[in-house]
């Protein structure tokens, strides 16, 4: 007998966690934000209990509400805004402050902590390298929940593959990225089996297929036909910039106490620009090229060199300081 080959997982989870109306509930999105910014809470004020760092304990709160607020979000969406929607700029002006529409950028995100850590450093005239250590650490913890989020809303999923793991994302047929063969056969498919969730002029009504999508087992299987396997590469960043690079880092500062300040932020920026070069080769692209890369790539390019930069930064303070003490 051969083998039936493996069922691949059709996505089949809803963004809301639940639904007060049929369009509108608290969304699994803004509970990774809540969930990043309280597990980097409790690791901060685990630190400054433990004196590894420049934060008092009494500090944590403060530093943490700023930085979610000015450094996350607002230069999360700066960035997205900048990054990968420009137009916005021309076109609607206040949609750069319309979160609740989604686009965030990681990289935004990244500069607005940077630029926050050093304005708090200065306030409070501690090193803007040591703070920024200790918030590397915590980074990843975010960026983990942040991917499964992007996991659970079915976006940027990745390029198609046989793999075993792959996932079939009904966002590949909200986004029109199927070919016409596989869009009729959705079409048929609809027209067979939920043909109320068509418009009056022969259009399929997008929150009525997801509908579909999330309650009836019949047609999801039936759609899933034509939907395309594809790299779950939103968990594979997760996995990397999150679970990996929490790792390195969380082990360099427990371990080695006192290394040179700037060591860690330089390691986040190298591994980070890493291994998302790496994960964006299974990525779907959400924006055009920039020189062949995509601006995932692209913008990890920077990130890489400022990460060298502080490397070389946290080496010469330590061989300057190490002299000093001799002489």
């Amino acid at each position: 007998m051969t083998a039936l080959p493996l069922a691949h997982y059709i996505h089949n989870l809803q963004p809301e966690i639940f639904k007060i109306t049929d369009t509108f509930g608290p969304k699994w999105y803004g509970l990774a934000y809540v969930a990043g910014f309280f597990c980097a809470y409790l690791l901060m004020v685990w630190m400054a209990k433990r004196k590894i760092g420049p934060l008092e304990q009494s500090q944590v709160g403060d530093f943490i509400f700023g930085a979610a607020l000015f450094g996350v979000m607002l230069g999360g969406r700066i960035g997205y805004v900048l990054f990968y929607r420009p137009d916005i700029l021309t076109e609607d002006p206040l949609g750069i402050f319309k979160v609740w529409d989604g686009g965030m950028a990681s990289h935004g995100g990244v500069i607005g902590l940077m630029i926050f850590t050093f304005v708090y450093s200065r306030m409070k005239n501690i090193s803007w390298t040591a703070l920024g250590d200790n918030l590397v650490v915590v980074a990843p913890i975010g960026i983990l929940f942040g991917r499964i989020a992007n996991f659970i809303n079915g976006e940027l999923y990745g390029h198609p593959t046989t793999v075993s793991w792959a996932v079939k994302f009904p966002a590949e047929f909200i986004n029109g990225e199927l070919g016409p063969v596989a869009t009729r056969g959705i079409f048929d498919v609809a027209n067979s089996m939920a043909p109320q969730i068509f418009t009056p002029d022969r259009r399929i009504d997008i929150p009525a297929f997801l509908d579909q999508m999330h309650t009836n087992d019949a047609f999801r299987q039936a759609v899933g036909e034509f939907l395309t396997p594809r790299h779950p590469s939103q968990l594979y960043e997760g996995a990397l910039e999150g679970l990996v690079l929490f790792g390195i880092l969380f082990a360099v500062r427990v371990i080695w106490r006192n290394a040179p300040n700037g060591l860690l932020t330089s390691l986040f920026f190298i591994c980070y620009a890493i291994f998302r070069i790496i994960v964006e080769h299974f990525r779907v692209p959400d924006a055009e090229l920039i020189m062949g890369l995509t601006r995932g790539q692209f913008y990890s390019v920077p990130m890489l060199l400022v990460g060298l930069g502080f490397l070389v930064f946290s080496f010469t303070q330590r061989k300057a300081a190490t002299q000093g003490n001799t002489n």
